[in-house]
Formats: C-alpha cells, structure tokens, sequence
C-alpha cells in the first residue's frame, strides 16, 4: 500500500508520541548501557546495528512497541480526504544511521519542550492543515550542527528533539584512549542554540541565540542532568526573555569517577577571569591606538573607523573577530561562486521597534546561516571568510556609498599589486583604479566603476588598518597598506590575543558550511505546479483558458542556465542555443515573450504576486488570442530560485 507523503508524515507522528510515551528513549539507553559493559570487558569493538536490534529483541522491547502500537483504518487509507491532524514538516531531512563507538565519548543532549513564550500566548491553536508559524532549534557543538523538526509557535511550543553530539573532535583524545572528566573539563567549547522563528509566508526571524555550558554534566550523578534555560531576545531585546526551554544533558558512557561542582565553577571563573583580563588589556590598547589616530589629523574624528561591533546578544566585539578562514570544502568551488553563494542570502536590516536610527547587529556565523539573511555587515564578513579560505588576501571595507549611507564591502588584494571590490550583496565585482591627484589638469583620468564613495578602514581576521591619508575618497585611495603614512595598522599580536580561535571563551565557535538538505530538483518541480496552478486560476479569473506547453518549459533550461553561469562568473554564453531553440519552437506568425527573475524564496504565492507587479510579466499571464501557450520553468542554484 503506498502513502501520500501527508499520510506518511502523519503516521510517523503518531508512531513518535506512542514511543515518547512508553519512554522508549529511556529504555532504549539502558539496553545499550547493558551491552556495553557486557561487550566492554571481551574486547574494544564497535558496536554495530544488528548487535544493538538483537539486544532490544532479546529483552522484548520490540515486542512491547508493536503490542500497544495500534492504528484505525481511516489513518492507513489514502483514500479518505481527511486532512492530517498533525504538523506536517515538508523539509524532512533524512537521517543518517551510524555505529556508536563505545571507547569514545558522546554528549546526549536532548529538548524537551518549551514554556513562557508569551509573545505567542494569545495565539490559537493551529487547525489540521492549516499553515502557521514555526520554531526550529538549530545547534552547533566542535563541528557538529544539526537542527530540530519544526513545530507549531505557541506559548508552550512543543520542541521535543534529541541530538547526539561527539565530544570527540578535531583530534581529542589520544588515539583509542577516551576522555576523561579531567580532558573534557578543559573543552571550553559551549553548544550554540540558535532558535528560529519562521512566518506563514517563509519569512524567517532569529528569536534567541544562546551558548550553552554543557560542562554541568560532568558532576551529575549517572552522567544525566536536566535543567532549564532561559533563552533572551536578540538585538534591542536582548534584555526581555523570549522564553524557556527544558534541556537534557547525558553523558555516554557516564564518568567512573564525576567531578565535583566546585571543580567545575572554579574553572569557569577562571576562564572568565583570563578572558576579561585580556578584553581589558586590549581595550586600553584601542584606546592609546585612538588617540594616536586622531593626533595624526583632527579630521579622523569623522571616518568611519570601526574597532568594536556589536553582535546579535548586545556583546560588543573587535570586528576582527567576526572574519575566520572558512574552507567550504567541495560545497564551493571558486571564489566567484562563493560570492554568488553569499548574494543569494537575502538583505535585511536588523529590526527595530520605532523609528530613528537603525539598529546596529553584526551576527554570529551561524545565526546569519540559520536565519538565512542579515545586514551588509554580515554578508560581507561572510565573504572575506570564504575568500580567506580560497587563499586570497581579503579584506572586509567599511566606508560609505552614495548619500552618505554606511555600506560594508569586500577587497582582494592581488600579488601584482591590483585591487578589487566585491560588493557581497550582488556578487559583483569592480577593479579599482586611483585617481593620481597630482597629475596634470588635462591628463586622462580613470572613471570610478563602483558605487563606494569614502573608505573608513579594513580589516580581516588578523590585521586591522585605518586609513590616514588625506582624503578618505576611495576613487584617491591608493592601498599600499605597507606605507605607514597611508595605513595605520592596529598591533596583530594585540589582535590575536582577543580574535585568533581559542584565544578566550567568550568567542563563538566556528561553524561549518553543510550541504544543503533539499532536493533541488524535487524543490524545482513542486514550485513549478504551484505556479502553474497560481497561472491557471488568474486566468480563469479572467475567463481565459489556460494550455501549457511542456517542450517549450523545458526549453526555458536553458536560458537559466546561462543565466546563473554569468552570475557566477561574470561571462555570458549558451544564448545563442537558447534562441535558435526558441525559433524552432515557436510557430510562424507567432511571438515569444520571456520574463525570467529570481527570488530567494520557495513561496509560490510570493514569487507570483512579485511577478505580476511587472506590467510586462503581467502582460504575458493575461495574454489573449487564438493559440496561446504557457510556460514556466524554475531551477534552483544554492539559496537561488529562478522562473
């Protein structure tokens, strides 16, 4: 019998709350600690799936589940029009199996539900079917991320989600030896949350970002801990509670000998103690390092030299510490389509209640990657750390655009001395020529190609230069930042003691980049019907009949292709097989109209109502005459979506 991917979602549904109810997580954990003692003394193996399914069979907990596991007729049937009666998350991301080793050591951690979400305590529960607004948990540890199922928003939502977390990372332990308390007490490493709150219309908005001390666990008796964490708002809210979540720490296998908790503060203090002494020291450094620069030209008071930026919980940090040399590994394969990678996470200003100035909010890496969108800012820092990563020498500009307006960008210094701008909100690039203001009235003078207007200063993730020449004008910049008359540079052992990785606690670990969980082509071919039904009923609106021609959408391919080819690397080919398809195609006596653009969304109705804000898109949707045909054709390029 095969299922609608509802009915199965549902089924599935209903199968977790009947094994959340038996406990089953609880019971599953005990066999595999049984196992393990039993095995632990024979011989160091890895304990594999088919030895852990003769366990549960043996003590007859598979016999238990499938004896109280009952279902009713209209749950199986496909037939019924029933809509289900649970969340469907259509994002199902499939899970890998894997053997736990049991000479290493893992961190359970488990969500186990949400309280005192007031914004939402008004808000109704949602109907079966109905489309409403979600939560999703994501979560970084040593390299690990991972992210929850979605679930209805409520003021009790119910975050239910367990994650297995390896402590064992970037070469921790020695060889088969496991860690000890002693070990993973010095792992300072905190596990970021990342709450994300998605809209009915897929527009999403960071709730709380939060770094959890996991070190609790190792004076908790049995290793297993759970306590309560109360998550802040972001940016202005940082100080208003957004709500609480219960969490879940399980140490496996659990420590022969647990530490004490004094141990345990006494450690945390003096991290605490080492990293405010050494923001201390660094801050009394900016400051000598600023009065230096003013000295210099009383003028420098009004360039936009940027030392300390504030991230999304109100902390302020050097801005060198939000670069990093990020490899993507086989994700992106140049630094162009890096650049084009990072255009395509959408442009938003952090939100402010009111008017007046904006609110300032430099991201952490991952809450800008779980949101999925941020400031110039945060685009730009992002860039510099990809292109790091490709091993240019990048920086990341800050100064400003036409009318004044702040603006952050990217610059790549070559070995023959050329400079280019990246701007990371488009993915365009411009070489920069200096104008020679010493030159004769009447000497050819190079054209400014970009849009930046003034230059305050540039930094990456180790080396911070102010500009002091004269002028901050970018098209008179001349970026010889060896010329100390030119470029005043902040001191790189300064900058290493609060910005290099590991150099204090209060850092954010660095994610890495992951593959993207959706089916590109199944994404493609969903929005596709959507459209079309979204097409057909306009036009049946209108009384117009609707014929599509599916040669004719394939076609379209093509051009999209060639497209996103000259997004990526700034060269245009493969029209010409585009248009004599077209021609072949399309009949005598008759006309073809295209309208491409590109969103970065996956909501049909959104791209649809942006389409038809066009006159000329809107022209080709109510197109009339005797053989009219329709087409539409989406593709997909990393976060791009194209019709």
């Amino acid at each position: 019998m095969s299922l609608s991917p509802e009915r199965a979602s549902e089924l599935k549904q209903i199968i977790h709350n009947h094994l959340l109810k038996m406990n089953i997580h609880g019971r599953i954990r005990e066999v595999l600690a049984e196992t393990v003692r039993e095995d632990h003394g024979a011989a160091h193996r890895s304990l594999s799936q088919a030895d852990f399914l003769r366990a549960l069979q043996h003590r007859g907990i598979i016999d238990d589940v499938m004896k109280d596991l009952q279902f009713t007729q209209e749950v199986l049937t496909d037939a019924d029009p029933k809509p289900a009666t649970h969340f469907v998350d259509k994002n199902i991301t499939q899970l890998k199996k894997t053997n736990i080793d049991p000479s290493r050591r893992h961190l359970y951690l488990q969500v186990l539900g949400g309280k005192a979400f007031l914004e939402h305590l008004q808000e109704p529960e949602p109907l079966p079917g109905q489309v409403c607004s979600t939560f999703t948990v994501y979560l970084h540890f040593r390299n690990q991320r991972f992210r929850s199922k979605p679930v209805p928003c409520a003021c009790e939502p119910d975050l239910r989600e367990g994650f297995l977390l390896e402590i064992h990372r970037e070469g921790t332990g020695e060889g088969s030896k496991m860690a000890d308390g002693t070990t993973m007490l010095s792992l300072c490493d905190p596990v970021h949350l990342v709450l994300i709150k998605t809209d009915t219309s897929s527009e999403t908005m960071l709730v709380s970002s939060y770094f959890l001390d996991w070190r609790v666990v190792l004076c908790s008796p049995n290793g297993k801990t759970c306590f309560a964490v109360e998550l802040m708002g972001v940016g202005s809210e940082c100080k208003v509670p957004a709500g609480v979540l219960t969490v879940g720490l399980e140490l496996y296998p659990p420590l022969t000998d647990t530490l004490s908790a004094d141990v345990i503060s006494t450690q945390q203090s003096l991290e605490r103690q080492r990293t405010a002494e050494k923001e201390r020291l660094f801050l009394a450094y900016a400051k000598q390092w600023w009065r230096e620069f003013l000295q210099i030209r009383p003028s420098h008071q009004s360039k936009m030299v940027k030392i300390f930026a504030q991230d999304e919980n109100a902390i302020n940090r050097p801005v060198c510490s939000y670069v990093h040399v990020l490899r993507a590994g086989r994700l992106l394969e140049s630094p162009r389509q890096a650049a084009r990678f990072v255009s395509l996470l959408a442009h938003e200003k952090a939100p402010v209640v009111g008017g007046g100035h904006k609110q300032e909010q430099w991201c952490t890496l991952m809450a800008f990657l779980c949101r999925g969108k941020g400031d110039c800012e945060d685009h730009a820092t992002l860039l510099c750390s990809l292109l790091l990563g490709f091993g240019l020498d990048a920086y990341v500009c800050v100064g400003t655009k036409a009318k004044g307006t702040p603006h952050t960008w990217v610059l790549t210094h070559g070995t023959d001395g050329s400079i280019t701008f990246w701007e990371s909100l488009t993915a365009h690039r411009y070489v920069h020529r200096a104008i020679d203001p010493d030159a004769p009235p009447l000497a050819p003078q190079p054209k400014p190609t970009s849009p930046y207007r003034t230059l305050g200063c540039v930094f990456n993730h180790h080396t911070f230069r102010a500009n002091c020449q004269p002028s901050d004008a970018v098209e008179l910049c001349v970026f010889d930042f060896q010329n100390q008359s030119r470029w005043k540079a902040m001191s790189q052992e300064a900058l290493k003691s609060v910005c290099a990785p590991g150099s204090t606690t209060s850092l954010p670990p660095l994610p890495p980049l992951c593959a993207p969980s959706l089916d590109p082509a199944a994404a493609s071919n969903q929005l596709e019907l959507e459209l079309r039904s979204l097409v057909s009923e306009h036009r049946k609106d209108l009384d117009l009949a609707t014929l599509w021609d599916d040669q004719l959408s394939y076609l379209l391919s093509s051009a999209l292709s060639a497209y996103e080819l000259e997004r990526c690397s700034g060269v245009s080919c493969g029209n010409e097989e585009f248009q004599d398809a077209v021609r072949r195609a399309v009949p005598d006596g008759h006309t073809f109209k295209g309208f491409p653009i590109h969103f970065l969304h996956r909501n049909a109705r959104r791209a649809f109502a942006t389409c038809l804000r066009s006159p000329f898109c809107e022209e080709i949707v109510c197109c009339r005459g005797d053989h009219v045909r329709l087409a539409v054709r989406r593709t997909s390029a990393r976060r791009d979506g194209r019709v």
